[in-house]
């Protein structure tokens, strides 16, 4: 008896084949728009910081829940920037809306850990242990994600606050970063620039 064929799982549709693949509102565009590359930094991004989360899972300083509040909001921006706002149901813009409140949850966020840090007065390198070094890594990745954002932004295909969002959260990574430095008891790398006589160098310090 020849055995049955497994059902064709639902993870491809083939429809993308030719180089173009579905907005939100159904609109068809090359995979090489602008939105797509937004759409693929942003998701890039939140990959980064769930390595980042398992880090300060496996450390236990106290930033995992912010993390995961941050990968769910880092979905809703992908659905906003999917939608573009000027050819997009009523409907449609109220469920992938992007409140600027989060904006302020993340600035009070950013706050809170600032204040438990000691000033810098140079450039720090990436450094401080797992936990530190992957949440450098995705300030890095998220400053990119802005940047392609922007475009689609000022073209009005997504809302401000997604802009803002994330310019506010590569300050809050790097905060995060260094905070988890101090928590691990780890030290920083500051850098020290190249003078006469005297090449570029690091000199560390614990915080």
């Amino acid at each position: 008896m020849a055995s049955e064929q497994p059902k064709k799982s639902q993870l491809y549709t083939r429809t993308g084949d030719k180089g173009e693949s579905s907005l939100y509102n159904g609109e068809r565009r090359a995979k090489t728009d602008r939105i797509f590359e937004a759409l693929g930094a942003v998701d890039e991004l939140n990959s980064s910081i769930g390595i980042a989360h398992h880090y300060c899972v496996k450390s236990n300083n106290g930033l995992a829940e912010q993390l995961i509040e941050i990968q769910c909001n880092l979905q809703d921006i992908g659905s906003n920037i999917a939608t573009p706002r000027h050819d997009a149901s009523e409907i449609q813009l109220r469920n992938t809306a992007f409140d600027e409140g989060h904006i302020e949850k993340l600035e009070g966020w950013i706050d809170t850990l600032d204040a438990q840090l000691p000033p810098l007065r140079n450039f720090i390198l990436p450094s401080g242990g797992e936990s530190s070094i992957f949440l450098h890594q995705a300030r890095s990745i998220c400053r990119r994600a802005e940047r392609t954002a922007i475009p689609v932004v000022e073209a009005e295909d997504a809302d401000e606050s997604v802009g803002k969002y994330l310019n506010r959260l590569s300050d809050y990574l790097f905060a995060a970063a260094r905070f988890a430095a101090k928590h691990d008891k780890m030290e920083e790398n500051l850098y020290k620039k190249a003078k006469s006589g005297r090449e570029a160098s690091i000199q560390t310090r614990a915080l």
